[in-house]
Formats: structure tokens, sequence, C-alpha cells
């Protein structure tokens, strides 16, 4: 009997093969970060109740409304009867209440109206782009001006467009002219208030280990951005103006399909791959800055009131690396 190895021949091709054998999983690293805290924001902007519950809600206001002004007026009645003086001046004072409500109102619809101006003029210009429509692009140009008119910080380009004007002869030349004039240190400001929004997110989101707290601060700070990208291309917002500026924004981040964050934009920024393995609030921060930057051109989009066409749409990924830059260390 030998006593040597013994050789056991395997005819099978499909035997498993320790090349083959899939990795040991690793449960001390982090999962993947997914960016919670903005896709949540993201739900709350754009969710849009049923025709059932807004219905609810406007015949619930207008029951409080008239019945808080019956319990305003038998106050104001009653405390007429018992002291007069005292009853004069607190009519006073409601009647002040009710001016003042409606100045506020006839603002918030003032604002309105200046953002769906600004939508009146991107989508002219796009019409007079895809027609090569001269006069049309011209009128658009008068918009604009009338629309800049005593602002400073595009007098420079009024005065480009005011020498250069009359030497275009085609709808592409002039709204290009308009556009690089006129848009172009608007698109540096509204790009500077992108990067430090998606700072102060990144910043909370990494720092802030509170519940609740990201949320809050990427909510916030998404309101404050689009609020202010849009005063920055000549709308104003106030209370109501800015929720729907926020729901309009939102709703353009979901038609362009822009809402979720792939791991090529992540790995990109900021050593973000790296990062999100060695600390998931890191991770965390990186994706929720970059899907605030996101936001932030997706609002660059709709108060801008010319498309992008002569300059170049804003990158995410290259807003973010500037938003982040020495934030992450060097890794």
């Amino acid at each position: 009997m030998s006593k040597g190895p013994v050789l056991i021949e395997i005819e099978d091709d499909a035997a498993p093969r320790p090349d083959a054998a899939p990795p040991v999983p690793d449960d001390t690293l982090p999962e993947p970060s997914e960016g919670h805290a903005m896709q949540q924001v993201t739900g709350v902007l754009a969710y849009r109740p049923s025709r059932l519950m807004r219905w609810f809600w406007t015949v619930a206001l207008v029951l409080i409304t008239t019945l808080v002004s019956i319990a305003a007026w038998d106050f104001v009645s009653g405390l007429i009867l018992r002291v007069p003086l005292l009853g004069y001046g607190v009519t006073g004072l409601v009647g002040l209440l009710a001016i003042l409500m409606l100045f506020i109102a006839l603002k918030e619809l003032s604002m309105i109206a200046r953002l769906k101006r600004l939508d009146s003029l991107q989508a002219a210009a796009g019409e007079a782009l895809a027609a090569q429509d001269l006069e049309a692009a011209r009128n658009v140009v008068t918009g604009l001006k009338r629309l800049y008119r005593g602002r400073p910080d595009t007098k420079w380009g009024q005065n480009q467009i005011a020498a250069h004007e009359a030497d275009q002869f085609d709808a592409d030349a002039l709204l290009g002219l308009a556009e690089k004039s006129l848009m172009g240190p608007l698109d540096k400001a509204a790009m500077a208030e992108i990067e430090a929004a998606a700072r102060q997110v990144a910043t909370v989101t990494a720092l802030v280990p509170l519940a609740l707290a990201d949320v809050g601060s990427a909510l916030t700070a998404n309101l404050r951005m689009i609020r202010r990208i849009a005063v920055i291309y000549g709308g104003r917002s106030g209370v109501v103006g800015n929720w729907r500026l926020a729901r309009a924004v939102m709703a353009h981040l979901v038609a362009t399909g822009a809402v979720a964050l792939g791991d090529d934009l992540l790995g990109s920024v900021a050593g973000g791959g790296l990062l999100s393995k060695l600390s998931r609030r890191f991770g965390e921060g990186v994706v929720n800055g970059a899907l605030t930057a996101r936001v932030g051109v997706a609002a660059m989009e709709v108060c801008r009131p010319m498309p992008f066409a002569a300059l170049e749409r804003p990158s995410v990924t290259g807003l973010v690396k500037r938003a982040l830059t020495g934030f992450f260390g060097s890794s």
C-alpha cells in the first residue's frame, strides 16, 4: 500500500474555485451615504396634496377666518358698550391690522407676478431662439433692460447692450450678447450663494450629531438659497411666493430626473468616496452638499430670465468642489 499523496481528479468544470470566492464582508465599514436629509427635504418641498386635501384646507381656512372675525367683532362691539373710549381704540387697532394684512397680501401678489414675469421672459427667449425670430429677440432684450433698470450691478451689461445691440442681425447673436452681458455677473453671484448653502449643509450634517438637525438645516438653507437666487435674477418672493418657488424648483428637479445622486459624483467630489468609507457623517455631508448644489442649479434654471445658451450651465461637481475645498482635508 502506497503512503504517498493521493490525487483525486474532479471532472466537473463548474466546481467552486478559491479565486472566484466572494469577498468576506466587512461589517466595520459604514453603509454608503445616501443624503437622507436632502431626500427628506426634497420630499417635503415636492409634496403636492390631493385635491380633496386642498379643498379641506381651503374650507378650514375660510371657516377659521370667519369665526375669528365674528369673535373680534363681538369683542369690539361689547367693549364699545362697556368702555367707549377703550373700545374705539381697539377698533382702530383692528382696522390698522386689517390694512397691514391687506398691504402684505398685495405685496405677496406683486412678488408672485414678478416671478411670473421671469418665467414669461425665459419662455419668450426660448421661443425666439428656436424660431430664430429677430423681432421676438429684440422684445426679450427690451424686457430684460426694463427688468434690470436702475440696478447698479447690471449697469455694465446694459451699457454693453446699448453699445452693440444695433450691430446684431440675428436672434442668436442678439440674445447671446444679452446673456453674456447681463446674465454672466448674475450667474456668478448665484453660484456663490449655491456654494455657501452647500458648505453650510455639509458642515451641519458632518459636525452636528443631533437628530433632525441636518434636516432642519438643509430645509432652511435651501429655502434661503432659492429666495436669494430669485432676488439675484430680479424676482422677489415673500412667504407664499418663496414656498411656491421652492415647489417649482423641486418639480423641475423631478422632471429632469436630477433628484438622485450618482456614485460618480460622490467619488469625484472632495474625496467623498473615501470619506464615506471612513466616516458616515462626512459622507452624508458630502452627499447633502451635492444635492443642495443640484437644487441651486435647478433654482438658477427656474429663476433665470434666459435659458442657458451662450453661457454654459454650471457644473454641480465643480460647484461642490469649490464649496467643500479644504473642508474635508486633503484626502
